[in-house]
């Protein structure tokens, strides 16, 4: 068949070959075999990955079962650390105590009784957006992937619908109510597909009231019928009046989801 150059008078030019591999969609090229490669994508899969994550999670709960890293923040302080330096050595034993479940109540009247209010405030505070940080990464990277395909329950897909729809407002109420426990709000986000910025804004933000309380009476502990110390009691037991009540008043609705 002559081209168009060739039905005008022109010259005919050939057209060159395509070679065979070019016309294969890469979709469909051979994947990489051999030992190496089947190694590669069996370290790679989501399975894999999510057992290394829970492996990591139990070596760390047995961790603190065995060191006991809370007293030592309470009691074992190092007496040459003082001072703003203490303060960040502390937000980061923190930040690690919380991936590996160290209840933050625990850590934050550790804070108030050896930094002060202030200081132990600003510490608390970078150690739990720290911890949350560590632990929203960790659940991203090593069990998105395999835990997102599970979502298939009523409770849970309400779940995983809501923060990833509304996730800075969803997460701002995990955090001002307690009820849900610290980890599982993290791993809870890290599945879903809320984003880095508001998880940690809304962990920055929704976490003062209830940490501040309890580095105060951690603070003032030692006078306990002090205005300071009654004050921060009853904002640590408003709040969980307050959780607990919504929670009773929303059981119907997420009964009927």
């Amino acid at each position: 068949m002559l081209d168009a150059t060739t039905r005008s008078g022109g010259t005919a030019t050939a057209t060159p070959p395509v070679p065979a591999t070019e016309l294969v969609p890469t979709e469909f090229a051979t994947a990489p075999t051999g030992p190496a490669a089947r190694w590669t994508r069996a370290l790679l899969s989501p399975w894999c990955r999510f057992s290394l994550l829970v492996s990591l999670l139990v070596s760390a709960g047995a961790t603190v079962l065995l060191l006991e890293p809370q007293k030592l923040l309470a009691d074992g302080w190092p007496p040459q650390l003082n001072g703003a330096a203490a303060s960040v050595v502390f937000a980061v034993a923190y930040g690690l105590c919380t991936v590996a479940f160290v209840p933050r109540p625990l850590l934050n009247l550790a804070a108030g009784a050896l930094f002060g209010s202030q200081l132990g405030l600003g510490a608390s505070l970078g150690g739990t957006v720290l911890g949350a940080g560590i632990a929203f990464g960790l659940g991203r990277m090593l069990g998105q992937d395999a835990l997102r395909p599970l979502l298939r329950g009523r409770w849970l897909t309400a779940a995983d619908g809501q923060l990833s729809r509304h996730g800075f407002r969803s997460m701002m109420a995990a955090r001002l109510f307690p009820g849900v426990p610290f980890w599982a709000a993290n791993y809870c986000a890290s599945v879903s597909r809320m984003g880095w910025f508001p998880f940690l804004l809304a962990t920055g933000l929704g976490s003062i009231p209830n940490t501040a309380a309890y580095v105060v009476a951690g603070a003032r502990a030692s006078a306990p019928t002090s205005p300071a110390f009654l004050i921060a009691m009853a904002f640590i037991a408003l709040p969980a009046l307050a959780g607990a009540i919504i929670a009773w008043r929303k059981r119907h609705h997420f009964r009927d989801r």
